[in-house]
């Protein structure tokens, strides 16, 4: 019975890291041209990179290095479409391109990180 609580208790935390990147990218999508520009659209990236590094490390696994950065894309980039009429929330300046290809990056250097330090605890341990 252990074994079935600690598997449904992992399930909900990866649930909680999608639900985290996807709210990343909600509200990074609404207020990456704050501020100076693009300050905060890097400290946004920042919060991506962060998250996933944490999320890897925390669960010892790549997978939840990676699951905040799959919620962060489909939020982010799915609010950078135009809709029917042609507007978009994420615009084609330089704060909204910091924050999405900088928000990229982070998430794959984050979850990267998260794997590498991973597999160097894990080899430590043989």
């Amino acid at each position: 019975m252990p074994e079935r609580g600690q598997r449904a208790l992992t399930v909900a935390v990866y649930v909680v890291l999608f639900v985290l990147g996807v709210l990343l990218g909600v509200i990074g999508s609404f207020q990456y041209p704050r501020g100076p520009v693009p300050l905060v659209a890097i400290v946004l990236d920042l919060a991506i990179f962060v998250t996933c590094l944490l999320g890897g490390w925390g669960l010892r696994t790549f997978l939840g290095g990676i699951i905040p950065a799959i919620g962060w894309f489909i939020a982010s980039f799915v609010l950078s479409m135009p809709d029917s009429q042609g507007s978009v929330i994420i615009t084609a300046t330089s704060a909204g391109e910091w924050y999405l290809y900088g928000g990229a990056l982070a998430a794959a250097a984050g979850g990267s990180a998260a794997f590498i330090l991973w597999a160097r605890t894990k080899s430590r341990r043989r």
